[in-house]
């Protein structure tokens, strides 16, 4: 077989559509617009969503309430209390929370919270701590250090 034999399946190609070739081609007069209208016009096209008038299923799901801040920064909240489980004197760090599993990633920021009590001083690295949880910490003979966040890969 040779290129120069090569032809597309009985049936598989159509002629396009001529319209505007006159009311004997059967897509004259109005070419197959109908009469008037936005979609007769050129330069027509529909919105992404537009349902003919209809409530777009956008709007009308009961979902779409209320406001979404996509520029929100989130924090993995750790309480004091659970920061019991590391030994007196040592030094608490994001990646020391990731495997002790009280942070889901590195990806996340850590924010540390005053609810309970601390019992031992320890060294705590996070991105921010509230205020009562400094003084908590600072108060029970440890340190608090507040670290920068670049965004880790896991």
């Amino acid at each position: 077989m040779r290129q120069d034999e090569l032809f597309p399946a009985a049936g598989s190609k159509k002629d396009r559509k001529r319209v505007g070739r006159g009311d004997s081609s059967g897509h004259g007069s109005f070419s197959g617009r109908g009469c008037k209208g936005h979609k007769a016009r050129a330069g027509y096209s529909t919105k992404p969503g537009f349902e003919g008038g209809q409530m777009p299923l956008t709007k009308r799901s009961p979902e779409k309430r209320g406001f979404f801040n996509a520029f929100r920064i989130g924090y993995d909240l750790v309480n004091l209390e659970q920061l019991n489980r590391f030994e007196s004197g040592s030094e608490v760090t994001p990646l020391e929370l990731v495997a002790a599993g009280l942070v889901k990633s590195l990806a996340s920021r850590v924010k540390i919270l005053a609810d309970g009590t601390i019992k031992s001083p320890l060294t705590v690295k996070a991105h921010k701590f509230s205020g009562a949880a400094k003084a908590k910490l600072e108060a029970a003979g440890g340190s608090v250090e507040e670290i920068e966040y670049a965004r880790a890969t896991s």
